[in-house]
């Protein structure tokens, strides 16, 4: 048996065959609680090994797991029982245990008691749900089959071996953050999971741990870079840091290279379909998400008309792939995800003639000033150079005279007038992308993978000139 760690958690090591002997204990254990192949279990848990082996044993058993995150109060918790309708719980949390019956991650775990269920590839092995900036948020249904091929465009894309070293500081209830375990584990790399995101902790474990493939959201990111000590840490063991769940802000990466010598990845994914495409691993650009991954099918339509468009041209990205989620529930929503075969993304971009794909933002959050569409991105990128901005986000607010005005919500890391922001886009940019007002804020509110939610900024700050 081999003693080679696959996972570290603070001082606890677990070898890849302790993590199949604890699988299989806890799966014997859902089992004499009723759990059987092709149900739905619930899974709200703190960032701990056993939400590892909650997912394994679920699967073992042939089970779907539900996620739920932590940070979720009751009504989002009732919300997605009432969607999902699992019929088992596992866990750490209160909320989730006075809802459902639930296994307690805290309850000792046995010998197992094989033999489990031959896993069917058809069947749901993942309920995730969707971000829902824009409203409640919708349960991707993945198959043990779509889910599998995720990881395996994922280790690929990443170029990840059995020789690489991770940490997870994403929420592992995430769709990045467990598509980040599965693949680590399958791998065969070493890999630590963090009780919780601590900046301090995760620069520290790069140069202790060593850790080669670093993975960062825009909040991590934009912490890195406002570090105001990065260069003290030694991080010449990363060969890349990997950006996902939010569009690459190209000032923010190009400050953290500047420090510590470290380039970016750029990849680009969904809930829906968790590996869309990514940077080649040598020359990625900040300019653009990358490819699409072998597997995964591109192409942009139009706005207006849904036509397909050409090389250059924007409109909406719709893929195709084996690793595309089954559908939606609740069921109903499905239709309008999918247009002829092709799954939706609800992104804005385009594709140039050598297959390098563009974000400019999300179909529900453009902007229409003047009858000109804006996309809050890419006034957010230009807000996001002036060195007085530590974070922002833009929304449209209804406007009589215009259709829509944008209103810029902003956290600087020095006084500023906001005036002089205004100006600053309007310099950069066409005067109907240059924000009405600017809001200067404490903090953007954001989903832990990053999404800005445009939705309460518009409910905070939704007065305008017609008010």
């Amino acid at each position: 048996m081999s003693d080679r760690p696959a996972l570290v958690f603070e001082e606890q090591r677990y070898s890849l065959e302790r993590l199949d002997a604890l699988t299989d204990g806890l799966a014997t254990g859902l089992a004499k609680h009723g759990v059987r192949a092709g149900e739905r279990v619930a899974l709200m848990a703190s960032n701990r090994p056993e939400f590892v082996l909650a997912v394994r044993a679920v699967w073992r058993l042939g089970a779907a797991i539900v996620l739920l995150s932590p940070s979720w109060r009751r009504a989002e918790i009732e919300h997605a029982l009432a969607v999902t309708e699992p019929a088992h719980a596992v866990g750490d949390q209160d909320a989730l245990a006075e809802l459902l019956p639930m296994w307690h991650l805290d309850e000792p775990i046995g010998a197992g008691e094989g033999p489990f269920p031959t896993p069917d590839p058809h069947a749901d092995a993942l309920l995730v749900f969707s971000s829902g900036t824009t409203g409640l948020p919708k349960a991707a249904r993945h198959t043990r089959a779509s889910f599998g091929a995720a990881v395996g465009h994922w280790r690929d894309a990443l170029g990840l071996t059995a020789a690489d070293r991770v940490q997870i500081t994403t929420p592992p209830s995430h769709i990045l953050g467990l598509l980040n375990i599965v693949t680590a584990l399958e791998t065969g790399a070493w890999m630590r999971l963090h009780r919780r995101f601590d900046l301090e902790l995760m620069l520290r474990s790069i140069e202790t741990d060593r850790i080669t493939v670093e993975m960062a959201v825009a909040p991590i990111a934009l912490a890195i870079a406002a570090h105001p000590t990065l260069e003290s840490f030694d991080l010449s063991s990363l060969r890349y840091i990997m950006w996902g769940a939010t569009p690459v802000t190209a000032s923010v990466a190009e400050t953290v290279t500047r420090r510590t010598g470290v380039g970016w990845v750029p990849a680009y994914g969904a809930s829906e379909l968790p590996v869309i495409a990514c940077n080649p691993l040598e020359g990625a650009r900040l300019d653009s998400v990358g490819r699409a991954v072998p597997g995964v099918r591109l192409r942009v339509v139009s706005l207006e008309s849904g036509v397909p468009v050409g090389p250059g041209e924007t409109g909406e990205i719709q893929a195709r792939a084996e690793s595309l989620m089954a559908g939606y529930l609740p069921a109903e929503a499905t239709a309008d995800a999918f247009d002829d075969g092709w799954y939706r993304t609800g992104d804005v971009g385009n594709l140039d003639a050598d297959g390098w794909l563009r974000l400019t933002d999300r179909v529900k959050e453009m902007v229409k000033v003047r009858g000109f569409q804006v996309a809050p991105a890419e006034v957010e990128g230009v807000l996001h150079a002036h060195p007085a901005v530590a974070d922002c986000a833009v929304f449209g607010l209804p406007d009589t005279a215009d259709g829509e005005v944008l209103v810029a919500a902003v956290v600087t890391s020095t006084q500023v007038d906001p005036a002089e922001l205004v100006a600053w886009v309007g310099e950069r940019l066409a005067s109907y992308k240059r924000p009405r007002r600017i809001e200067l804020v404490e903090e953007i509110p954001r989903l832990p993978s990053g999404k800005v939610l445009r939705r309460v900024l518009k409910e905070r700050y939704g007065r305008t000139s017609d008010d």
